[in-house]
């Protein structure tokens, strides 16, 4: 395996970097248990994208859950979507509805959740340059194990996408985006650890249970259309591939690394989660 040392990227090599994103907060949530709150990650979110609307700097977040799925927006007025959500919570998955695009996926100790909170003050954003840009950070972090990542939607993955990242024609991560008014979220998930074939079939289950006669649109998930960065390049776990990330943003500097909890109260975290069940999932 090539050392990731030896194989540095440098922010110009890097398509389409936001503006002052090299100078970004980066933010690592501890992994969130079962007994946590699934909602919290997503309402920090919510509440920091509202503070960077107002000037503070750009934020890099990165979490993971042990056993959870977040659903999308159109995903939750499928049919059977409740008693769908309430069967996996029966069975100890947590269950949330996401405010960001996208349709559901599976959160797993080793999926990473990685999102960059952006100013937006002339509401004036190019969603396909910034897409462009988190599918080729994500890529370009996996050479050191593969050089083969390719961007373009693959048929019968689950949370399809335009963006989808891929090797070997299995899909690994996928993108999609929230806005508010002054400020906005790029957010993927990448697979780096687990079975592929194991996640889809927790998906498709889900759409099984929801989906009833009259509903149209949604993804038809199909095996062997998932995979982990361990199965599809070998890379070792979920800490290898972040050190990775960080190398080629920082570009040899020093990552200011800062703590959710110094951000926001529990109080705050704990309102937002019930505006975001009032307004997503009710």
């Amino acid at each position: 395996m090539m050392s990731a040392d030896n194989h540095r990227h440098s922010i110009p090599t890097l398509i389409d970097v936001p503006v002052g994103l090299e100078q970004a907060v980066w933010v690592e949530r501890p992994l969130v248990e079962q007994g946590d709150s699934i909602l919290a990650p997503l309402a920090w979110e919510e509440l920091m994208c509202r503070q960077v609307g107002q000037g503070h700097p750009p934020v890099i977040h990165l979490w993971r859950h042990t056993d959870g799925m977040a659903i999308g927006l159109r995903d939750r007025r499928l049919t059977y979507a409740t008693q769908a959500m309430e069967q996996f919570r029966q069975k100890g998955t947590s269950v949330c509805v996401r405010p960001s695009g996208g349709a559901a996926v599976p959160l797993h100790p080793g999926i990473l959740n990685l999102s960059i909170i952006l100013p937006n003050p002339k509401r004036n954003i190019s969603i396909h340059r910034d897409f462009r840009f988190m599918a080729d950070w994500i890529s370009r972090a996996v050479d050191p194990w593969n050089t083969h990542a390719h961007v373009g939607e693959i048929e019968g993955a689950f949370c399809p996408g335009d963006y989808d990242v891929s090797i070997a024609g299995r899909k690994f991560c996928g993108i999609a985006q929230r806005r508010q008014a002054k400020a906005y979220i790029i957010t993927a998930f990448i697979i780096v650890e687990g079975i592929g074939d194991e996640l889809s079939a927790g998906i498709r289950r889900f759409y099984d249970l929801a989906v009833g006669e009259q509903d149209k649109g949604y993804p038809v998930v199909q095996q062997g259309t998932m995979g982990s960065l361990s199965e599809l390049a070998q890379v070792p776990d979920v800490t290898s591939y972040t050190e990775q990330l960080k190398s080629i943003l920082a570009e040899g500097q020093s990552i200011e690394m800062v703590k959710e909890q110094t951000l926001f109260s529990p109080q705050d975290i704990q309102q937002m989660e019930e505006y975001l069940i009032q307004r997503y999932d009710e």
